[in-house]
């Protein structure tokens, strides 16, 4: 298994990549300083809600003298008129109270006055609620009653039937009642009772009170309208229920509260149009302001939470138009959009273009700041949206009268405005980071390139200049370059001239030596021959023959050291020419019967044409070395099969011998020069390891590989040559 490599461009790709860490760290800071941003805006909305409350210190005029007084409000029994959009129309439907109807109140068993029957719920049950547009007060009745009886139309009675009473106190403080008895369904007006409080006969019609009564199947409703400036706060609604219409008694009174005692009446808190004038004065419409009293309720409120971000819009486009323009003039600006930006907001938050605003409609509001401030201390609350899509910050500050916390400010905003600051600023942040980043890892990538190619250049030209037999047969060309590899290009061109030198010195040193040493062998030998004529006893005899063979052996010693020195010189003076090489192959294997008659020679040729194109000569040199390594580690008597076919890129030949099988991891340093695995020396032959390596010369010459290989069967051992085909 090949292992895992890693150049130079990989290394610097990879160590580039740190550069990653300047978006994060960028992208940190930016939050950093939003939570700043936030922190600013949370002292800035403080700063606002205690400007607000400063206009309405001490001005007692903008609060009711009843309800805001009240130590405790009283659900049902304290209504809050809710503040309605649009004038309703008075014709008993109710179909202009569907937006509010989430807001009324369902009264039963709980809310009755006086039961003189037994309670059932089917008999007498109601949803009711109030609000307020404009000058005038409405309210409306969604009454469930098994059995509804009107007023006899020739009756003075307007007790003795179904009907509403009405409760209050005007604006001098006096105790006012009116009853709503109409004799059929349809325009009805109010009858103003006698002061007398245990009678309920009229003193005359009180037409300020106007409203509609429509009967329904399950029961009736009734809309109201009537004057604002007819109460102070104090009011109270009774729905008394009437079934037997032979005794015409009352059988259950249920309502707000007991419209017959002053005592028990409850309030109803009008939002101020004195203190939402006074918000609207402030001109501040980033934000969403409420005022509540000290029990939560609302008394006035301006501004739209959607649109409370706490930055202007238009902040915002002066700040970033120069570069929207920029972009406009450009193909950036497409870049930007659908491929840029889409990438940076897979981790960016868009601010929500809507959320859910549960404080929409709220009469009411609840909160830890509120608290707080109605506790005569300024606090601030960060919350969600109920969808999870907003973040909303409320600042809460007292409103004092008398030394009193009489009720609160509360300032709300979102943070869409500083979230959409911080994507701004982190797009320009990434679009400059990325293009550095780009930048950068362009110039680390080309320097890595051109260090890398430099480098395999070197690599290239070093083997370039020395084959595999380690002759050196080139030169390197010294770099001019005054950096590193420049220098290791010019220490390698001068280590290679270097050891050019000592090779060509030691490749002549066979010749030289073999040159040198002739003469005096020859005159050894010569002398022993001298000697050998004589007369000699037998134990001088035998030295001077141990002497001659000695002798005898050194000179083919040189023989050989020279034959690889000649063979190559006459390769370099050898011509082409063509032959028969089936021919040659067969004329050589006749003489390789006569010279090794106790060896078995067998040829098949199966080649669609022989000719070949090369030195007959050299090629037959080739065989006899490749022969005679075969018979020597053959055995006796055994065969040595030699084969040519055609292959695909000319010619196979193959020589099998039976013997001795090669040492493992030495089948190719076998066909080096000087390399020998015999395992007993021959005393009457040296051998120096240069059979095999003339071979693979001669093969290379004609444009033909070598390869020795032990046979599959491990019998023996076969030499393979691949030539190609070289036609003239």
């Amino acid at each position: 298994m090949s292992k895992l490599r890693f150049g130079l461009r990989l290394k610097l790709l990879f160590f580039s990549s740190f550069l990653l860490t300047i978006p994060w760290l960028g992208y940190q800071y930016v939050w950093e300083m939003e939570t700043y941003l936030r922190i600013g805006q949370e002292q800035t909305m403080v700063g606002t809600a205690r400007a607000v409350a400063t206009a309405l210190h001490e001005r007692p005029a903008l609060f009711d003298s009843q309800s805001a007084y009240l130590t405790d409000v009283k659900p049902g029994t304290d209504l809050y008129a809710h503040k309605i959009a649009y004038p309703i129309q008075l014709d008993g439907k109710l179909d202009d109270w569907q937006d509010y109807r989430h807001l009324s109140i369902a009264y039963d068993e709980q809310n009755l006055i006086d039961s003189i029957q037994d309670y059932q719920l089917d008999s007498l049950h109601f949803t009711h609620m109030v609000g307020q547009y404009d000058r005038f007060l409405y309210a409306m009745f969604d009454v469930t009653d098994n059995k509804v009886l009107l007023r006899p139309t020739n009756s003075l009675r307007i007790d003795k039937n179904d009907h509403l009473q009405i409760a209050m106190t005007d604006q001098s403080g006096l105790f006012q009642r009116y009853i709503i008895a109409p004799t059929q369904p349809g325009w009805v007006n109010a009858y103003l009772l006698k002061d007398d409080l245990d009678s309920l006969q009229p003193e005359r019609l009180e037409t300020k009170i106007q409203g509609q009564w429509r009967n329904t199947v399950s029961g009736y409703q009734l809309e109201l309208r009537f004057p604002l400036a007819m109460i102070s706060s104090k009011i109270a609604f009774a729905i008394v229920d009437v079934d037997d219409p032979q005794t015409r008694s009352v059988e259950q009174i249920m309502g707000t509260a007991n419209p017959s005692q002053l005592d028990s009446l409850g309030t109803v808190l009008v939002p101020s149009p004195e203190i939402e004038k006074i918000l609207k004065g402030l001109q501040y419409s980033n934000a969403r302001v409420w005022v509540v009293d000290k029990h939560m309720r609302v008394l006035a409120r301006s501004g739209n939470i959607q649109k409370s971000s706490g930055v202007h819009s238009g902040s915002l486009n002066n700040l970033f138009s120069n570069n929207d323009l920029d972009h406009q003039k450009s193909g950036w600006e497409y870049i930007e959009k659908n491929w840029l930006l889409p990438l940076y907001y897979q981790i960016l938050t868009k601010p929500p273009a809507d959320f859910v605003d549960d404080l929409r409609d709220a009469f009411a509001l609840q909160g830890q700041d509120i608290s707080q401030a109605l506790s005569g201390k300024p606090s601030t609350l960060w919350r969600l949206s109920s969808d999870n899509k907003a973040v909303i910050m409320s600042a809460a500050h007292p409103i004092y009268i008398d030394e009193k916390v009489m009720g609160a400010v509360v300032i709300e905003q979102t943070t869409n405005g500083i979230r959409t600051l911080r994507n701004k600023a982190l797009e320009q942040q990434f679009h400059y980071i990325l293009l550095v980043i780009l930048i950068s890892t362009l110039a680390l990538f080309l320097i890595a390139s051109r260090i890398s190619w430099r480098i395999r250049k070197l690599r290239d030209d070093t083997e370039n200049a020395i084959d595999q037999q380690g002759k050196i047969i080139g030169d390197i060309v010294p770099s001019s370059a005054g950096d590193e590899i420049g220098d290791l290009s010019r220490t390698f061109a001068h280590v290679l001239s270097r050891l050019s030198q000592y090779n060509t010195y030691l490749e002549n040193m066979a010749s030289r030596l073999s040159h040198e040493l002739r003469t005096p062998v020859a005159i050894v030998n010569s002398s022993l021959d001298i000697l050998l004529l004589e007369q000699q006893n037998p134990e001088t005899k035998q030295y001077v023959d141990r002497a001659k063979q000695g002798i005898t052996r050194l000179s083919k010693i040189l023989t050989n050291m020279s034959e690889a020195t000649r063979l190559e010189q006459a390769i370099q003076s050898n011509d082409h020419e063509t032959f028969d090489l089936e021919e040659l192959l067969k004329g050589c294997v006749a003489g390789y019967r006569l010279v090794y008659a106790n060896r078995t020679f067998d040829v098949q040729v199966s080649v669609s044409h022989s000719t070949f194109h090369g030195s007959p000569e050299l090629f037959a040199q080739m065989l006899d070395k490749i022969i005679a390594n075969a018979v020597e580690f053959s055995e006796e008597n055994s065969a040595i099969n030699l084969q040519m076919v055609n292959s695909e890129p000319g010619y196979v030949l193959t020589i099998t011998n039976q013997g001795i099988l090669l040492p493992k991891n030495m089948q190719h340093q076998l066909l080096d020069s000087m390399v020998s695995v015999r395992k007993q020396q021959n005393t009457e032959q040296s051998h120096l390891g240069l059979g095999l390596y003339i071979a693979k010369i001669i093969a290379r010459y004609h444009q033909g590989n070598i390869r020795i290989d032990n046979l599959k069967d491990q019998s023996g051992v076969v030499v393979t040559l691949v030539f190609k085909d070289l036609k003239i």
